[in-house]
């Protein structure tokens, strides 16, 4: 389990709030509805859907403790629909409790995505929804070519240990499979490519500080700054700023929606 910083990650994770509000215009949340929120983050996008659904409720679960006492001390006071708690995705321990699952760029860091689809199933009510959206195969292939080359580098072979990737990018065809085996309907599984734009260079190492952390674990505290440096030169010298100066991060999203049968 690697350490988040709430407040830095808040301040690096538009696209991933974009995507994510993209995500729920899909859902057509009801007011009664009951949503279980998984990898709720800092919460943004959690309150978001608790203002949608004023007579019914949702929970935001996450595995980091710091980013659950964030999004309580953030949102929790002012919204009575509204609590978050401390879980795993991969063993979620709800029972027919929802009528709607929603995540959002979460299940690429599980190992076992297999048991949180079967999770996903065993929480919601029958006729529940799930609709989810996360990295699929091939997505930041650019990126973490960066990574791994930069790393073996003479400058950073020494001292840097890049480690295992936390990140588990499977083909649409996987999950297909997994919905059947839990008795969920698909209506939609498929990869989607899409662009990430990063508004200047500062953002993009800001978001390969905050999402790409455990891939800085094993360099020391006082290097890792220029470590990401070097990173961003890497990726930038391959994929050049656009005219207004942004950087652009070829992904590829896997996006399921799905009914409980």
């Amino acid at each position: 389990m690697y350490s988040w910083n709430p407040q830095d990650y808040a301040q690096h994770s538009k696209t991933q709030e974009t995507w994510a509000r993209e995500l729920l215009t899909q859902i057509n949340l009801r007011p009664n509805d009951t949503v279980l929120d998984i990898g709720c983050g800092d919460g943004r996008t959690t309150a978001a859907i608790a203002r949608s659904v004023p007579h019914g409720s949702v929970v935001g679960i996450d595995l980091s403790a710091d980013m659950v006492a964030h999004a309580t001390a953030q949102h929790s006071a002012t919204q009575t629909n509204l609590r978050f708690a401390r879980a795993n995705a991969a063993a979620l321990p709800f029972t027919s409790e929802f009528t709607v699952v929603f995540s959002n760029a979460t299940l690429h860091w599980l190992p076992d995505q297999r048991a949180a689809v079967q999770g996903i199933a065993r929480a919601l009510l029958p006729r529940g929804r799930a609709i989810a959206q996360f990295g699929g195969q091939g997505n930041v292939a650019d990126v973490i070519a960066s990574f791994e080359q930069v790393a073996n580098t003479p400058r950073w072979r020494a001292i840097t240990t890049l480690g295992e990737s936390p990140y588990h990018f499977h083909a649409a065809s996987t999950y297909e499979t997994w919905l059947r085996e839990a008795d969920m309907e698909i209506q939609e599984c498929r990869l989607i490519p899409k662009d990430m734009t990063h508004d200047h260079i500062p953002a993009f190492i800001g978001w390969l500080r905050t999402a790409w952390h455990p891939y800085t674990a094993g360099v020391p505290n006082e290097l890792r700054d220029p470590f990401l440096q070097d990173i961003a030169n890497h990726y930038l010298a391959r994929h050049p700023l656009d005219d207004q100066g942004r950087v652009h991060v070829a992904t590829v999203r896997l996006q399921f929606r799905a009914r409980k049968a």
